[in-house]
């Protein structure tokens, strides 16, 4: 049997490799033959992947550099196919349609561009995120330097209450900002 990627220790914690073979398995076939897989793969499924913790397993940071790759590559995948279809200029205006979905929060003031969990949760910090969201808008607005893989690698401090965003709504964001530079970088 092959082994993909380095495993931890016995006494540490990495990603089961059952679950991340039968992932890495699946994004193969829906790869290899799109159309053809019993289930589509979407960049965003890529992203989402989650695999379970396990003594011995796969290295998280090795696997999740795989995950980016695997989701660059698709997402190369559905602008080679838009292009070919409508366009390279279909493909960038789709990417600002995309953007301008985006924007309206980023207008909202520092400290009040997402929900905020209740008082007893924690989330991400607000200064954090916005600090972000503010090189976020200048890459918008500017054209300010920002990549895909600076944005997937962002992390927050944990607040709670009114100094927090909620976590999940952050994350789609970021997601969706991560699905534009993705495009705007294949491009």
């Amino acid at each position: 049997m092959t082994v993909l990627f380095p495993k931890v220790g016995s006494l540490k914690l990495g990603y089961n490799t059952t679950q991340v073979e039968e992932f890495f398995d699946m994004a193969r076939a829906a790869y290899e033959r799109p159309g053809e897989a019993e289930k589509a793969l979407e960049p965003l499924d890529v992203r989402r992947t989650a695999f379970d913790l396990k003594h011995g397993g796969y290295d998280t940071a090795a696997v999740d550099a795989a995950l980016d790759r695997l989701e660059t590559a698709f997402v190369g995948r559905q602008r080679e196919t838009y292009v070919r279809s409508n366009g390279q200029d279909a493909w960038m205006q789709e990417l600002a349609t995309r953007a301008q979905t985006l924007y309206p929060r980023l207008r909202r003031p520092a400290g009040e561009r997402f929900a905020h969990p209740s008082l007893m949760s924690t989330g991400y910090r607000a200064s954090d995120v916005d600090e972000l969201l503010a090189r976020v808008t200048a890459f918008f607005d500017r054209g300010a330097p920002l990549t895909a893989d600076e944005v997937r690698g962002a992390t927050f401090r944990s607040a709670h209450g009114s100094r927090a965003y909620d976590e999940g709504t952050v994350d789609a964001f970021l997601a969706r900002m991560v699905d534009i530079l993705l495009g705007v970088a294949e491009g």
